[in-house]
């Protein structure tokens, strides 16, 4: 029996200051919830290469690509998730999401995530990754 190839998703960590930006999921599985910004990538992609489409065409943003810091499986998904540096002069819009927000450190665990970003999110919010 051959074990099924997992969809890969690419995730930014995206840290200014104290604050991470996250985005409201706006419509389909999980609606309302949120989540750090990304999306899936294609078989033919990079993970850097598709991180950098999916935030252009999420937010309209460039970012600064660093280390994968934690990866999480979700049924069928592999989660990939890099640190993100912002770069200067980038002003985000919510092109594929409900909304987005630049949240503090101290806040982040009073938002409802997606289940997957559960571990991640308590280890930013104590500051341990």
């Amino acid at each position: 029996m051959t074990k099924r190839r997992q969809q890969v998703v690419v995730v930014a960590i995206i840290e200014r200051g104290d604050y991470f930006l996250v985005s409201q999921r706006a419509s389909g599985a999980f609606a309302g919830l949120w989540e750090f910004p990304g999306g899936k990538r294609n078989p033919s992609e990079r993970d850097t290469d598709a991180l950098g489409r999916e935030l252009r065409e999420e937010l309209g943003v460039r970012v600064e690509i660093g280390e994968k810091i934690h990866v999480a499986e979700a049924g069928p998904l592999e989660l990939r998730f890099f640190r993100c540096g912002w770069l200067p002069g980038q002003r985000p819009r919510a092109l594929a999401s409900a909304q987005f927000r630049w949240v503090p450190r101290s806040d982040l665990s009073s938002y409802r995530f997606l289940p997957a970003d559960d571990e991640l999110v308590r280890g930013l919010a104590t500051g341990d990754i």
